[in-house]
């Protein structure tokens, strides 16, 4: 059996609070999602919303159509004659959501229309859609509390629709209120009274089911299900993309056309253009999901992989990774050093081993990166030297002036000064330093991420760790800066990253 995707990160991931993309941003996400990610269908947007949407469907659907992707991009559409229609036509699409309701209550107290009103004008949508060369699949809005509340509407309602030239009919947990064994069931029933349709599955999260809402529906028969990239959506938002990935193919054994080793690219990607950062914790693509932290844990992995599971982060384009804290042991503090290619005796990892936990107990955070920089203070080793040194910046800010910065910077002895200004006091900083590497005609790396926290309810002179995330090419690595001025922390982070590129002898 194979089960299909219709991903709708693009309209109902886009109603996310706080969220909007522009239509450039949405271009470049529809290609992640049907190039690289292979899903097999993407819903782009609601009809009638605004220009910007218009162009942003217009300019999606030209792409699609310039590489043979048309009949997979779809435009909810709503009950409301030609106009829809119309506007999804003039978009230079080819598939309509049509949004029906599914229970007998959205349908009296929204609509204010008798049932057979509803599906009178229902009919004459379709109908002009057709007329159209425009293909429909229908929404069954509130669906969930239809089955829960009024299933004899939500049966008259397909019973009505089931002779239309309609491909799907998609069945919403509009609310997220199901429970697994009502997903079961309600499709289970939905299904066996109609086996000749087509049914999709479209999960919310508002009760922290929508993945196991997902694998009952599969149980039941369901083959396409809806999803949004890194679970976005309207209140706690939709099922996430990778969570079913993972139920498909690992506890169904079921086939999916998705490519899964882009699966981190398209959630960095997602998580930039939204704004909306992903849980660390969050299955498959949260930072620390493939990270072991207890040293027990590592110890086991040395051992033939003993704690390792089917979800190898390599399958996702991840990398597994050993956390450094105040319950690492010796198994994961090994683990990093082999990454950076140092070796150390009994005694030296006894000592570093000790202070990465007086490290951990103040909550202070350590990454590989920092290794070098407490082997170096720990064991008083002077083959590990900072090559690269700021000697002083001054940095400035002034109503309706551009931030500025100078730097002198000392590199293997030699002093090097410039200035610059930028739409920030780090962005300036950081002109400044490439000035300086680029007439040296040295590469500089790309800064990927850039986090910065800040203790809650802390007073105006906390500390605040700033950690940035570089692209070197041919990987990625982090750096850690802590000071009370958030700028000289990632100044801080900046310079460490500078030494890290530069090299370290082994110890």
């Amino acid at each position: 059996m194979k089960v299909t995707i219709m991903d709708t990160t693009l309209r109902d991931g886009e109603q996310t609070s706080g969220v909007s993309f522009t239509f450039d941003e949405k271009l470049s996400m529809a290609k992640l999602l049907l190039e690289d990610l292979k899903v097999d269908r993407i819903e782009i947007a609601s009809a009638r919303v605004s220009e910007g949407e218009f162009t942003a469907v217009r300019k999606i659907a030209g792409w699609a159509e310039a590489h043979n992707d048309l009949e997979k991009i779809e435009v909810l559409g709503f009950i409301d004659g030609t106009a829809s229609v119309d506007w999804i036509l003039g978009a230079g699409c080819k598939v309509i959501n049509l949004l029906t309701k599914g229970s007998h209550k959205h349908v009296t107290h929204q609509l204010r229309k008798s049932p057979d009103k509803h599906i009178t004008d229902i009919k004459e949508v379709i109908a002009y859609a057709i007329s159209k060369n425009i293909r429909v699949n229908v929404y069954l809005e509130d669906w969930s509390n239809g089955m829960r509340n009024s299933p004899e509407y939500v049966y008259n309602l397909i019973d009505e629709l089931s002779d239309q030239p309609i491909e799907r009919f998609m069945l919403p947990d509009t609310l997220g209120i199901l429970s697994p064994d009502e997903t079961y069931a309600f499709c289970k029933q939905i299904m066996e009274n109609y086996p000749e349709l087509n049914f999709d599955f479209h999960p919310h999260n508002d009760y922290d089911l929508a993945t196991a809402n997902v694998f009952a529906a599969i149980k039941a028969g369901i083959k396409c299900i809806h999803t949004t990239v890194n679970g976005l959506g309207e209140r706690a938002g939709n099922v996430p993309l990778s969570s079913v990935i993972a139920v498909v193919k690992d506890h169904f054994r079921y086939k999916m056309s998705v490519n899964e080793s882009k699966l981190n690219l398209v959630s960095k990607m997602v998580e930039t253009f939204s704004g909306i950062r992903v849980p660390p914790n969050k299955p498959l693509i949260g930072d620390h999901v493939f990270t072991q932290t207890s040293g027990v844990h590592a110890d086991g992995d040395r051992k033939n992989n003993l704690y390792y599971n089917d979800l190898l982060p390599e399958r996702f384009g991840r990398k597994r990774s050993y956390a450094l804290g105040k319950t690492s042991g010796k198994a994961n503090i090994a683990k990093n050093l082999e990454n950076l290619g140092i070796e150390l005796d009994s005694a030296s990892m006894k000592k570093v081993t000790k202070r990465i936990i007086e490290l951990g107990d103040k909550k202070e955070m350590v990454t590989q990166e920092d290794l070098p920089y407490i082997i170096s203070d720990v064991i008083r080793s002077k083959a590990i030297e900072e090559k690269i040194k700021v000697m002083n910046f001054s940095l400035s800010t002034a109503k309706g002036l551009k931030p500025g910065a100078s730097l002198k910077i000392k590199i293997e002895g030699k002093e090097y000064e410039e200035n610059s200004v930028g739409d920030g006091q780090y962005d300036a900083f950081m002109k400044a330093l490439k000035k300086i590497y680029k007439n040296l005609n040295r590469n500089m790396p790309r800064l990927l991420d850039y986090n910065v926290s800040i203790p809650p309810g802390g007073k105006t002179d906390a500390l605040v760790q700033t950690v940035i995330t570089w692209d070197l090419g041919n990987k990625e690595i982090r750096t850690r800066g802590l000071d009370s001025d958030q700028t000289v922390a990632a100044i801080i982070a900046t310079i460490k990253m500078l030494n890290i590129i530069e090299g370290f002898e082994k110890v």
